[in-house]
């Protein structure tokens, strides 16, 4: 069995997740596609076999982990990079609306080839900031479901992400474990952007990959209009922060 199979399967497995052979065969073409464009474009610094099925497909996965990720009309994705998650989720859920937003030219064409050769429906990925989009009513309260792997601080990714996100619909941070230290200020910036307490998952990746928290959060009420502010706001003074 191919190296880079064997573990997407069992690191799948091992999140009580499972995929299908037509799923399968997506991840390992997704796979190719990654491992190819990296020698020209700067996609990831992991490059072996282990490390891009679990630290970038099955950690993608575990998204689905959280309560109400297992069915979604709709989702965006905030600094996708080379779509991680959101071409995974897409991949899950190939019904699903689905909106990929990076700041980074290269990485949205390749995200778009990636859609295209995969025949993947219903793919928007654009180049900008969130900021900007977050305030346009095509996607503003739009989607259902909100996700961002990384990217900042609670408190700035909150803004990000929450203004995409309809009332009743879900916001879903991926972090690592110093999240903790970010809750306090982050807690008051998701009150602020109509957004419930969020709810923290701790979970290990499977081969020693790490530590992974979700954050989840559903969103009561409509995020004030003035929110997100304007592109760099967010990140020069984060809401929340005294």
């Amino acid at each position: 069995m191919d190296e880079f199979v064997y573990y997407l399967k069992q690191g799948a497995c091992e999140l009580g997740v499972a995929l299908s052979e037509p799923q399968i065969e997506m991840f390992c073409a997704y796979k190719t596609m990654l491992v190819h464009a990296n020698r020209f474009v700067n996609l990831t610094s992991i490059t072996d076999d282990q490390g891009i099925a679990v630290k970038h497909f099955v950690d993608s996965l575990s998204c689905l982990l959280v309560a109400g990720t297992e069915n979604f009309n709709s989702f965006v994705d905030i600094g996708t990079g080379a779509g991680f998650p959101g071409l995974v989720l897409k991949i899950m859920n190939p019904g699903a609306r689905a909106l990929l937003v990076d700041s980074v030219r290269k990485k949205v064409d390749f995200v778009r080839e990636v859609a295209d050769s995969l025949g993947l429906d219903g793919v928007e990925a654009l180049h900008g900031r969130a900021e900007d989009f977050g305030q346009d009513g095509e996607y503003r309260e739009q989607f259902d479901l909100a996700v961002a792997r990384g990217v900042a601080n609670m408190g700035v990714l909150a803004e990000y992400c929450l203004p995409f996100v309809r009332p009743g619909g879900l916001f879903v941070a991926m972090k690592g474990p110093r999240v903790v230290d970010e809750m306090d200020a982050g807690g008051k910036a998701i009150e602020i952007l109509g957004g419930s307490q969020a709810i923290l998952r701790h979970l290990a990746l499977p081969y020693d990959a790490g530590e992974r928290v979700l954050v989840a959060v559903r969103k009561e009420r409509n995020t004030p209009a003035k929110y997100p502010r304007k592109a760099g706001a967010p990140a020069r003074k984060p809401l929340g922060d005294a």
